[in-house]
């Protein structure tokens, strides 16, 4: 009885952990997902008014995606997923976070900045990452992403003023040729509500 007990217990724990990694992380790329994004955000900004350094935060949208999924189908668009979140993991800090949004959208949130420019060594870093072609299946694919950048305290106090100061920036970069990074500013909201 008490080996049953045992064996129940751990078997709740296991069945546990799968829940909290399914609430929390992206089933495709394992990335953390929008859930988990907001809570680190939150967790860093909490540090950064303690520690009165910068946050940065990069919101990021392949271009040309769409292309690949209709063209190749969208198991080849998973895989190449899955091999840019390999490539954005590796290109950032240890204590920084890369989340998967949804779709082609991720998202980096660049902890304790010395100031708000050190957001543009890590912008043309994953630019640079992303440059090198991915093989997928038979595939040799070409895909570049568009870059928006927002910072704490500079363009917003909140996760949501962060995230939607950096998605304007993004639609920016992707409007003034793609394959580039723009900071928000507080002109292109202007330009947004008009």
């Amino acid at each position: 009885v008490l080996m049953q007990r045992l064996n129940l217990e751990q078997a709740l724990e296991k069945s546990n952990q799968e829940l909290a990694k399914l609430a929390n992380y992206d089933a495709l790329t394992t990335l953390p997902n929008r859930t988990l994004f907001s809570d680190r955000l939150e967790q860093t900004l909490a540090k950064a008014r303690r520690t009165n350094l910068s946050v940065g935060l990069l919101f990021l949208d392949l271009d040309g995606f769409k292309l690949v999924n209709d063209s190749l189908g969208h198991s080849t668009g998973d895989l190449l997923l899955q091999a840019v979140a390999k490539r954005l993991a590796n290109c950032i800090r240890e204590e920084d976070t890369v989340a998967r949004l949804g779709g082609d959208e991720f998202t980096i949130i660049l902890n304790s900045l010395e100031n708000a420019e050190d957001a543009i060594y890590v912008a043309r870093k994953v630019l640079g990452c992303l440059e090198k072609p991915f093989f997928i299946e038979e595939h040799e694919l070409h895909i570049s992403t568009s870059i928006g950048i927002s910072t704490y305290p500079q363009d917003g106090y909140t996760t949501e003023e962060l995230l939607q100061n950096a998605d304007t920036a993004m639609y920016h970069a992707k409007s003034s040729g793609k394959n580039r990074y723009h900071f928000f500013t507080p002109e292109l909201n202007t330009r947004v509500l008009e």
